[in-house]
């Protein structure tokens, strides 16, 4: 039992890898491919990124907890493998894009098909004992990272030889680790711990709603949207905000980008195995919470380019805290429900990308304007820290009474 639940981890960790290494592939050549569709700087590019954030964001919203319920009455297999396959087909629109308006559509159908990661958070819990989930949960991450070492190396380089060249290659990379996964990802979910697709429940307001038989979860709600929200001054901006305060090009943005990759597989696949079963994952969250806020204070402020791989450092072991969340939210529901929890969950990460990589884009843009009443492009990260240090004060709040 114990070989058969390691060989099911290590099939979802190579397909959460090659998904994400074809996300990162397309990060830093974004910005061009958006000023020679529009012919606009910088600064506006960054609103449309926000913007194309926004669309992919609420068609995630609407649906994941469509595809949640759905991978609860019929498994994870199929939903994680369509999912691969819109992902595919999104590349290869915005390869071919020859308007800003193509690259929207584009965005509509990765948002629809987009479920790869709840559909593999919920996967994990299936076939982990509650006892291990906060490590495993880490395997996320750890793909998260090591993609990001990969896909803006070669997203960088790729770069080089023109903007829609890195879209062709992560179709291609889509579309394979969907032939991989049907042939080597096995189902994850039970059949006896299946239940019925309930309209009801498979939407935003119904999903979320469900959650408050959950008191612990339903109360992390707010300290969750928080956390998304400060997320996304570095999501967002960050290629933006390297290219204007350093003058980075992509291959540097690539860099830069494969070193946040690094350490995050470092501390997501490795020190989160060990640190958290030490510290429990209550302390894992108040360590994790503080550590980003600190590193959103220091991003803000930085002024030369290899301060950003150093306070990359001090961010990356802030990531403790996410599989600490997760394993306390995945061991308050019981197996069949797994599927709805992550569905419920992306939708409200969804909920709160709908206007969070607005809101930071749109900071950096007005702050690099040339209106601006001071030129300050650190504003984004700035907003994060106090998001950040509002999500800890009601954290320690809720888990300190429960």
């Amino acid at each position: 039992m114990a070989e058969k639940r390691n060989s099911a981890l290590i099939f979802i960790f190579i397909t959460l890898l090659i998904d994400i290494t074809g996300i990162g592939i397309i990060v830093p050549v974004v910005p061009r491919l958006i000023q020679d569709l529009t012919g606009q700087g910088l600064s506006k590019a960054a609103l449309y990124g926000g913007w194309l954030m926004f669309i992919y964001s609420v068609m995630q919203f609407i649906f994941s907890p469509i595809l949640g319920g759905l991978s609860d009455q019929y498994g994870r297999r199929p939903i994680l493998l369509g999912s691969l396959f819109g992902f595919g087909i999104d590349y290869i629109f915005c390869a071919f894009s020859s308007t800003i308006g193509w690259l929207f559509l584009a965005r509509i159908i990765a948002g629809i098909f987009g479920a790869s990661f709840s559909t593999a958070g919920a996967y994990i819990a299936d076939v982990s004992p509650p006892d291990k989930r906060a490590q495993n949960f880490g395997l996320i991450g750890a793909a998260f990272g090591l993609g990001f070492i990969l896909g803006p190396m070669i997203g960088g380089l790729l770069g080089q030889y023109g903007a829609r060249v890195p879209f062709f290659v992560a179709a291609g990379l889509s579309l394979l680790n969907c032939i991989y996964g049907y042939f080597v990802l096995p189902e994850s979910l039970a059949t006896e711990n299946r239940r019925p697709f309930d309209w009801k429940r498979a939407n935003p307001i119904g999903s979320l709603r469900h959650l408050q038989k959950y008191p612990v979860i339903f109360g992390l709600i707010i300290p969750l949207v928080l956390i998304y929200i400060a997320g996304y001054s570095t999501q967002s901006t960050w290629t933006y905000f390297t290219m204007e305060k350093f003058g980075w090009d992509e291959k540097w943005v690539g860099y830069s980008l494969a070193f946040v990759g690094l350490m995050a597989a470092i501390v997501q696949g490795g020190l989160t195995r060990t640190i958290i079963p030490k510290l429990g994952n209550t302390k894992s969250i108040y360590w994790g919470l503080s550590l980003y806020a600190v590193s959103f204070l220091m991003y803000a402020f930085a002024n030369k380019g290899w301060m950003m791989f150093v306070i990359t450092i001090i961010s990356s072991l802030g990531g403790l805290a996410t599989p600490a969340l997760q394993a306390i939210m995945s061991n308050e529901v019981p197996p069949n429900e797994q599927g709805e929890l992550r569905g419920a969950l992306t939708s409200l990460m969804s909920l709160t990308a709908i206007f969070g990589p607005v809101m930071m884009t749109g900071l950096f843009a007005y702050f690099t304007s040339p209106s601006a009443p001071v030129q300050f492009a650190g504003a984004p990260f700035m907003l994060g820290a106090v998001l950040t240090i509002l999500s800890l004060i009601l954290v320690k709040n809720l888990l300190t009474k429960g």
